[in-house]
């Protein structure tokens, strides 16, 4: 079992579905994790303490300071013991706290110093959960990095039918059973990624470029980098700086510069995923001067760049997972399939412009993923952390096919 001898701290709000985490801690004990939790002072009438500490065999924590016993419960302490922290239930009220940072009770105070994967599987009425402000405040919590449970559809305790009940506790357990498993299969892995625009000089002030932001590369990153792996990333211009332990960022600007780079970390790499949009022509002649406007445009002559995911497909071991991206507007699936063959690859990631919410910019993405042995997954538009984790998943599965082999 991959919870055996893990440290899962569980932060209860005040929600009607707090009676269903001691059916949770006695699953996640019956596994051989150690339990802690942390209830805020509005969730104590929901559930009591003294249920909750005969099962977790722990004291349920409530306040920093305990009055009768004298005894100070750090949220660093707390945070620093803990592998997984979930937040079940989580009330609109504490998603909006995490966003802005208000840290009036120990949970929060703890939450905002957790340095291991964080949860949270929400639960409120229909209206409150898909009210803009709520919609807004689980996207920025997405955002953070942290994986959100989506609430179950049914029967509310309002009477009212909808989204908005907890997941149930063998959900919520199998999840973080799932996380950990993951963990266990990455830990040793090395991943390389790209993302981002390449930049071809035109002048000293112009240069050929496209709208590519790096963000779906930043999220596929991170669903790894949390789950152990070590990862190398190669950002074009404009990409943020990560700071993430796991994750090493090495800066490029050219088609050229980014197949130096990728190259020099290839041969180590495990599973490679070139989610960049690298530029298919440079200028050939490079002004060292900045071109002047006059009434006659100046001709700018084209060459190839050197195609980055070709090369590494010619170098590809028998071993090494390689990932392409497609971003099409016409004849999509025929394009991506050629692509697809015609690189090497494992499998391509297909996404279209003609579909809303996709492609450069969006938060969100909707792909299909096409693998050699003719496999086709189709997705519906997600935002891009949980693309990343469709993405992973599937790279997972395949790379342990690879090793059985």
């Amino acid at each position: 079992m991959s919870l055996q001898g893990k440290h899962i701290l569980i932060g209860i709000s005040a929600g009607i579905a707090a009676y269903k985490i001691p059916f949770l801690v006695r699953l996640l004990k019956k596994s051989g994790a150690e339990v802690q939790i942390i209830m805020t002072p509005s969730s104590l009438g929901f559930v009591t303490p003294l249920t909750l500490s005969t099962l977790s065999q722990r004291p349920v924590l409530i306040e920093p300071f305990n009055q009768e016993t004298g005894q100070w419960n750090s949220h660093v302490e707390l945070s620093l013991w803990a592998d997984a922290m979930i937040i079940a239930p989580a009330t609109a009220n504490t998603m909006a706290k995490m966003v802005t940072g208000i840290t009036d009770n120990l949970l929060l105070a703890t939450y905002l110093s957790a340095r291991s994967q964080v949860f949270i599987a929400p639960t409120m009425d229909l209206d409150m959960y898909q009210h803009p402000v709520t919609q807004e405040n689980i996207g920025k919590l997405r955002k953070m990095g942290h994986i959100l449970l989506e609430p179950n559809t049914g029967e509310l305790a309002s009477g009212l039918e909808g989204a908005g009940r907890m997941q149930e506790p063998e959900e919520i357990f199998q999840v973080l059973n799932d996380f950990f498993e993951k963990k266990k299969s990455l830990s040793h892995l090395k991943i390389l990624i790209s993302a981002g625009p390449t930049f071809e000089k035109i002048d000293p002030v112009r240069f050929i470029g496209n709208h590519s932001t790096g963000k779906m590369g930043i999220s596929l990153c991170k669903v790894f980098a949390n789950l152990d792996a070590e990862v190398q990333l190669i950002s074009g211009p404009g990409v943020p700086e990560i700071n993430h332990q796991r994750i090493k960022q090495t800066k490029v600007t050219t088609a050229d510069d980014m197949l130096r780079e990728c190259e020099k970390h290839f041969p180590s790499s495990d599973i490679t995923i070139m989610a960049a949009a690298i530029a298919d022509f440079k200028p050939k002649n490079i002004s060292d001067k900045k071109i002047k406007k006059g009434n006659n445009p100046p001709v700018i002559e084209l060459i190839p760049t050197p195609d980055v995911l070709f090369n590494l497909g010619k170098q590809k071991k028998e071993h090494q997972l390689l990932i392409g991206f497609a971003l099409e507007t016409d004849q999509e699936m025929e394009h991506a399939k050629q692509k697809l063959e015609r690189k090497n690859l494992d499998f391509i990631v297909l996404n279209s412009l003609r579909d809303s919410g996709s492609g450069f910019g969006f938060d969100t993405n909707q792909i299909t993923i096409i693998d050699k042995n003719g496999s086709t997954k189709v997705f519906p538009l997600k935002s891009k952390d949980m693309v990343a984790n469709d993405i992973l998943d599937h790279a997972l599965e395949m790379f342990q096919k690879k090793l059985v082999v």
